[in-house]
């Protein structure tokens, strides 16, 4: 018998719980530019920034859940995944399908405590969530759809905050966000370019071949910088904030230098280190920017 503890480590795996610094961070700057117009008590920022990292920890771990789940078959005949949870035997499906509906309950549940707003978004906002997963059935747009679930990251913290879209700030992290995902997981999905061709799933490195994919995702990563730079003049932004956001630019550079159709096997690590660095250090600027204003939010300076 598995313990607790094992067992909730499983369902971690699985969803590759670590993973979420990818948007966490993002909700994370979108949460601190509407906190510092906000005219929330210290109290209610902690409940709302709470309620927000459980949203956030929830519904991807519905979605990814969901496409663990649904592309079980998929993970079993290709030799990079087959050791996955449920082709592994680890998980089975009904615990999975079980945990999903958990997660999603959970996300919907918690939006109610936000507000009216959030809650009655968490619907259509699940149902993007989850749509990614079958897409790839049908699209080689799919890297668009992923950028675009989790593209709402900021513009669902934003609603948290104040409880409104009446600005603009939300849609430039959105679209930064959703460039920034998309370039990165036309990268990832080159490792499963001929398998993915061979069961049929759709992606840009499948449908288009090597260099093209590197091409369109060297595009995307410099929208989503130039994305970054207009939302930095849009909000009026220091320097700060800029000198961070540098950072992200070399980091991309970076990721382009790492990766090459001659040589894939450091993909992994652009994945998994150079894109959670720049979600981080843009978050970081943010902060830095706006620190003493959240301080004061928050009842620190009396």
């Amino acid at each position: 018998m598995l313990t607790i503890l094992e067992k909730i480590n499983n369902y971690g795996r699985m969803v590759k719980f670590s993973h979420s610094i990818f948007a966490l961070p993002f909700a994370g700057l979108s949460a601190t530019l509407a906190l510092s117009v906000s005219n929330l008590s210290p109290r209610e920022i902690n409940l709302k920034l709470l309620f927000i990292a459980i949203c956030m920890v929830s519904a991807r771990s519905a979605a990814m859940g969901f496409n663990r789940y649904i592309d079980h078959d998929y993970d079993a005949k290709n030799p990079r995944t087959s050791m996955r949870e449920i082709p592994a035997g680890v998980l089975s499906q009904k615990s999975v399908l079980f945990f999903i509906v958990m997660s999603s309950l959970v996300f919907v549940i918690t939006s109610y405590f936000i507000n009216l707003t959030c809650f009655v978004l968490s619907f259509p906002t699940l149902f993007i969530i989850l749509f990614y997963s079958v897409s790839k059935r049908f699209t080689y747009l799919c890297h668009f759809l992923l950028g675009m679930a989790i593209g709402i990251a900021p513009a669902g913290a934003w609603i948290a905050i104040l409880d409104s879209l009446n600005e603009s700030t939300p849609i430039f992290w959105f679209l930064g966000l959703m460039f920034h995902i998309s370039g990165f997981d036309i990268l990832y999905s080159i490792q499963d370019m001929e398998i993915d061709r061979k069961l049929g799933i759709n992606s840009i490195p499948a449908k288009f071949g090597l260099k093209k994919s590197f091409f369109i995702s060297k595009i995307l990563h410099i929208l989503a910088f130039g994305t970054f730079i207009s939302a930095g003049v849009y909000v009026q932004l220091g320097w700060y904030y800029y000198v961070f956001l540098g950072i992200t630019g070399i980091l991309y550079i970076i990721e382009h230098r790492l990766v090459s159709p001659d040589d894939l096997t450091k993909i992994p690590i652009a994945f998994f280190h150079i894109n959670a660095f720049i979600s981080v250090v843009l978050f970081v600027g943010i902060v830095i920017e706006k620190w003493n204003q959240i301080l004061l939010k928050i009842g620190f300076y009396k």
